[in-house]
């Protein structure tokens, strides 16, 4: 038999890469994430590592493909439906980056809160004492009240690292209120943004969170509050935040992911002075791209044997994909119920 071919949309950690050749795959690099060429990436694949958006038919067209493997948590660049209906295992590596887009958060509010950003322009543009005077508006985060929606494993971390490092009040606001830790007090939407001097938002993507900070509840935010973003852009009504921050209804945000990606050259965000912006980095670092790259690399080649991965987004796909696994002649060995 043929050796396993994984694409990858993107470069990993090198020691994912170690596994996959260790265990007697070939892989492919994406050149670019262009639907055309993921598509053609995959034509052949026999599982696919994901870092980019996946067009729509890609599974369709992938005749032998068995797994697509998030290299992170969110599944939206993974058509999962129809994944699921041709037998294609999704895998995902949820809370291995918990730690460093909580830390991103904490640096961003950190520097948010003593203008470092403001403080840098003006020290190069115009010297050392003006730039020292903007230290006169600086506050602390001690005390401050911080808001996070979507208190799963990223949203846990930062609320444990401002509740116990900075002794921030924190509210939450998540679908089962049973499982807040026991620092974070639970808060519905509308007083969670009204009283937050540091809104964050981590939850993922869904059709109930979907334009979740909607102009209303951006309306509810103190005009010295911040809104952060790690989750996914569509989360945020964008139109609505670009009007709060124009007008300074809002002192600012910070934003990681945006409801189009990469962020077009005019779009209105680029020019607020007030909007921090990032390149989805929140959740980079060596750390967490070695963990995960890890994981991932581990997961194929689990799901290449026939064996269940660690993490299985689509749980019910299983007998759907031990018969499409056999359909294409693997073997048997490996293979579990």
């Amino acid at each position: 038999m043929r050796r396993p071919t994984v694409a990858l949309t993107s470069a990993i950690h090198p020691v994912g890469e170690q596994i996959l050749r260790a265990g007697g795959c070939e892989l492919r690099v994406a050149p670019d994430p262009k639907p055309e060429t993921l598509l053609a990436t995959c034509a052949d694949a026999d599982a696919v590592i994901v870092r980019a958006l996946l067009p729509p038919d890609l599974i369709d067209r992938s005749p032998r493909l068995l797994a697509a493997v998030r290299h992170g948590a969110g599944v939206d660049l993974i058509p999962v439906d129809r994944a699921t209906a041709l037998g294609v295992c999704v895998g995902f590596v949820p809370g291995v980056n918990g730690n460093a887009v909580a830390e991103f958060v904490v640096a961003q509010m950190l520097a948010a809160a003593r203008n470092v950003q403001r403080m840098d322009q003006v020290l190069h543009a115009d010297g050392w004492s003006r730039a020292r005077a903007i230290s006169d508006g600086a506050s602390e985060l001690g005390g401050k009240t911080l808001g996070v929606v979507g208190v799963g494993a990223i949203g846990t971390r930062l609320a444990e690292i401002a509740h116990h490092g900075f002794r921030m009040r924190v509210l939450g606001f998540r679908r089962d209120r049973t499982k807040l830790p026991p620092f974070v007090a639970h808060a519905e939407l509308d007083r969670l943004f009204t009283e937050a001097d540091y809104v964050v938002l981590a939850c993922p993507l869904t059709p109930d969170t979907r334009g979740l900070a909607s102009a209303a509840l951006l309306a509810r935010m103190r005009p010295t509050a911040w809104l952060l973003n790690v989750s996914r852009g569509a989360v945020v009504d964008e139109p609505a935040l670009v009007e709060a921050l124009a007008a300074r209804r809002i002192a600012g945000a910070v934003l990681d992911v945006f409801a189009a990606q990469p962020l077009a050259e005019g779009h209105p965000l680029r020019a607020l002075p007030n909007a921090i912006l990032t390149p989805h980095t929140a959740g980079l670092s060596a750390e967490s791209m070695r963990a995960m790259s890890e994981i991932a690399a581990a997961d194929t080649l689990r799901i290449l044997r026939g064996e269940r991965p660690q993490h299985l987004f689509n749980a019910d796909v299983w007998p759907r994909f031990l018969e499409r696994r056999r359909a294409l002649g693997w073997p048997a060995e490996g293979a579990t119920k």
